[in-house]
């Protein structure tokens, strides 16, 4: 199968058309919109002393990062690709500030402190729920291996 057919297919299975039950689902308003928390990762003060203890503690980040996903409340995670502070961000769906700190600070990397977060509510698309079920069709290898 080309690529233009496969995303034939994939056009068909996409309805174009407002869906109230998977609006209700994803917990959309009336303009296809829902509350996230938003979360960007920073370079924190303490940065790993060795190669080993850093490439540990990367490693238990993405197996945190995974779990987050697994359990629903993470719906996507992503590092910048430039060597500055900012190191990355994460989209929760969660009721509140409060809840988003928590699940933060399970994080090994915040925990060590080589990141900090900073947390605001955010306003987008509710389509954006569907991310956690569409991402294993496109990976091939976990990151977290």
């Amino acid at each position: 199968m080309d690529e233009r057919e496969h995303l034939s297919n994939i056009r068909d299975l996409i309805k174009s058309e407002y869906d109230p039950e998977l609006a209700r689902h994803y917990g959309a308003d009336e303009y296809g919109m829902k509350r996230y928390i938003l979360a960007f990762l920073r370079r924190g003060p303490k940065k790993p002393k060795t190669k080993a203890e850093a490439d540990r503690l990367q490693k238990a980040h993405l197996e945190n990062i995974s779990r987050l996903a697994r359990d629903g409340s993470l719906i996507l995670a992503g590092p910048f690709l430039d060597e500055g502070d900012l190191r990355g961000i994460y989209l929760f769906d969660t009721e509140s500030l409060e809840e988003a700190q928590k699940l933060v600070e399970s994080d090994p990397a915040i925990q060590a402190k080589s990141l900090v977060m900073e947390l605001k509510e955010w306003y987008g698309s509710a389509a954006l729920m569907a991310v956690p079920q569409i991402h294993p069709m496109v990976e091939k290898r976990s990151v977290a291996e």
